[in-house]
């Protein structure tokens, strides 16, 4: 059992990657529309590598096939990761989804968007449940900073990152008045007997 686990990481650990990496996208790519913004389907790919190097660790091949036990182990991993990252509890993530699907369902019946009173009311809910979840819902969306783009309109390739002050970052006008007070102490210590 230790020899073929060896033989796993030493000889065909490349072509097992290559074979299951197709899946470990596909996989990514299926959980891509429950990702967070913060999450990349690239993030998902890795951690999904990261899974199947468990599993080819961890794999005794008596009890079950490689395929079979490491799809489990790189779908796990993905969902792991989703949890971790999620800055909701998955209660909450229930209740949101439960007032989307309200909103929907009403949407589709009315032929228009409902206000937040029908909804509330079609989910037997109390209003100020109700705003308390929508509360949650919006503060809990963490933004990314690469994710603003300077305007549209602006043919600068500029971050906004590069556009947030330092506070321990010098000012031009300190930087000149340094350099002019070392030029004049320069000037007074060269005269200085």
């Amino acid at each position: 059992m230790l020899k073929f686990k060896a033989e796993i990481k030493e000889e065909r650990k490349e072509q097992v990657i290559k074979e299951f990496l197709p899946y470990i996208k596909y996989t990514a790519y299926r959980f891509s529309w429950k990702l967070p913004r913060h999450v990349t389907i690239d993030d998902l790919i890795s951690v999904g590598l990261m899974g199947l190097m468990d599993a080819l660790s961890r794999f005794e091949p008596g009890r079950v096939k490689l395929k079979t036990y490491a799809e489990l182990r790189i779908k796990g991993a993905m969902i792991d990761e989703l949890r971790a990252t999620a800055w909701i509890p998955r209660s909450m993530r229930k209740k949101i989804e439960g007032i989307n699907n309200a909103r929907m369902k009403l949407e589709k019946q009315h032929g228009g968007k409902p206000d937040d009173i029908e909804v509330a009311k079609s989910m037997k809910m109390p209003l100020k449940e109700y705003f308390k979840i929508l509360q949650y819902a919006t503060c809990s969306n963490p933004v990314r900073l690469e994710d603003f783009k300077n305007s549209k309109y602006s043919d600068s390739d500029l971050n906004i990152t590069e556009c947030i002050a330092d506070p321990r970052a010098k000012s031009p006008l300190s930087i000149l008045e340094e350099k002019d007070t070392k030029k004049i102490l320069g000037g007074l210590i060269d005269t200085l007997p």
